[in-house]
């Protein structure tokens, strides 16, 4: 079977191959960086790490491009909050995103440009795109770019300018020829710190979100390229616009394959900071080991909705430790590669190669597990981690992992089961529920009775 994707521009699954035979080249939104990587984020690095390992796993050369955003309204106002350069903030958060992810497991890309470093690129492509008509100037010192005059303007989101136009809550010209135009370059104001703004023959100022991307992707993977990704957030207008901008220029297509992935989900609400639900990949960590965290982001779908909550991560870990304990009763294993014609590995191949089917994949592995428990095979045992590695799981040794989750010795686990007590005698529930939770990512489950509290692993 060869590897199908869903690409969101046909909404439909697509047989893949890519452009340059063997090659396959990858542009994915990266972080806007002003502040630390919250689940959310991490949600979208993991998807595409699964991405480009699976490409590299069928056998294809992968030049994964994620670019950073280090120039934005939201990064001004938080450097100039915090009183320091934005290049001193950005330098801040991007160290703390590369500690976050590592990790986590999560590959490095090929490539990571930052947009402040491709400003000269943005400048030429607004250039092209204000000679061939598509791009105007206005009063105030802007650049916008004309969506009326593309002709292939909601493609990706399935949106007619019309439709579009409805959903215009208040058409705020400020100098547009029309509501749904957007800004390619951005004059600078009175307001702004010097390092926010850019020289150019359309005035001082800098650019707009929208073109970053195009000059960055255009310009590390050229005018054409196999699969742009990001968020299902991104879908509409920033990767619409990038479309616009892009082939406005060139002429040619962006990219064959686009590819969203879903939202993580507090309480049925997306998560993020202006709804003020987020948790950072650091806050998580606290309570959670790496791996646990990296099982419970893989184990859905990419595309599908991803609730987040304690409880389920407890049960990811819980669900590793199933992996880990069948592969610890024949440590130390012996690494083998995969020969994916044996049936558990055909299976999961199957399932990876239909648009990275995760929750088919991993469901191959506790299957392969159970075998492992039942035969005592070393080679199955061998192919168990062999398996998990491509996804980024069962890379270290069972045996610590266990012992690491088992966490408490009993006098730890008896010392906060009185504290337990304590708190529910003085109706303090709260308390004793995240005692609760506290002892259950530990893999400690409590077990109340008439006689008292006991315990046993989880």
């Amino acid at each position: 079977m060869s590897l199908r994707i869903y690409n969101t521009l046909s909404r439909a699954t697509e047989e893949f191959s890519p452009i340059e035979p063997g090659h396959v080249r990858m542009y994915v939104c990266g972080m806007t960086i002003y502040d630390l990587c919250h689940i959310g984020h991490a949600r979208m690095m993991m998807a595409f790490d699964v991405v480009q390992r699976w490409l590299k796993v069928s056998g294809l050369r992968v030049t994964y491009v994620r670019n950073i955003t280090d120039i934005d309204d939201k990064i001004i106002a938080r450097a100039v909050q915090r009183g320091i350069t934005i290049r001193a903030l950005t330098n801040e958060m991007t160290l703390a995103m590369h500690q976050d992810i590592a990790l986590l497991g999560i590959q490095p890309p090929t490539l990571e440009p930052r947009a402040t470093d491709y400003v000269p690129q943005m400048l030429n492509l607004i250039g092209m795109l204000e000679h061939k008509g598509l791009a105007y100037r206005t009063p105030q010192g802007d650049v916008n770019f004309a969506v009326r005059k593309f002709s292939g303007y909601g493609q990706l989101s399935g949106k007619s300018l019309d439709e579009l136009h409805a959903g215009e809550r208040v058409a705020v010209l400020d100098g547009k020829d029309d509501p749904l135009d957007f800004v390619l370059w951005k004059a600078a104001k009175p307001t702004e710190p010097a390092d926010a703004i850019w020289p150019s023959d359309f005035g001082p100022g800098r650019p707009g979100w929208h073109i970053e991307c195009s000059a960055m992707s255009c310009q590390t993977l050229g005018e054409s390229f196999d699969i742009h990704g990001g968020g299902a957030d991104l879908q509409f207008p920033h990767h619409e616009n990038e479309i616009a901008q892009s082939e406005g220029a060139s002429g040619k297509p962006l990219a064959r394959f686009w590819v969203h992935n879903g939202f993580v989900r507090v309480d049925n609400e997306k998560m993020s900071k202006s709804l003020g639900n987020f948790f950072t990949i650091r806050d998580v960590l606290q309570k959670f080991d790496a791996e646990t965290l990296r099982f419970f982001l893989v184990r859905t779908h990419y595309r599908s909705p991803l609730n987040y909550s304690d409880a389920h991560l407890i049960d990811a870990r819980t669900a590793l430790k199933r992996l880990y304990t069948a592969l610890s009763l024949l440590e130390p294993l012996v690494p083998a590669a995969i020969d994916w014609t044996q049936p558990f590995a055909a299976r999961f191949k199957a399932a990876m190669d239909e648009d990275f089917g995760t929750p088919e994949a991993l469901a191959v592995l506790f299957d392969l597990a159970s075998e492992v428990n039942r035969t005592q095979s070393a080679d199955l045992a061998g192919l168990l981690q062999a398996l998990g590695n491509t996804l980024g799981l069962l890379q270290g040794s069972a045996k610590a992992f266990l012992q690491a989750g088992a966490g408490l010795d009993d006098a730890a686990i008896l010392a906060l089961i009185g504290q337990r007590a304590e708190a529910k005698a003085t109706r303090n529930f709260a308390e004793a529920d995240r005692i609760r939770q506290h002892l259950l990512a530990h893999g400690i489950a409590l077990k109340d009775a008439a006689g008292g509290t006991t315990w046993e692993a989880a």
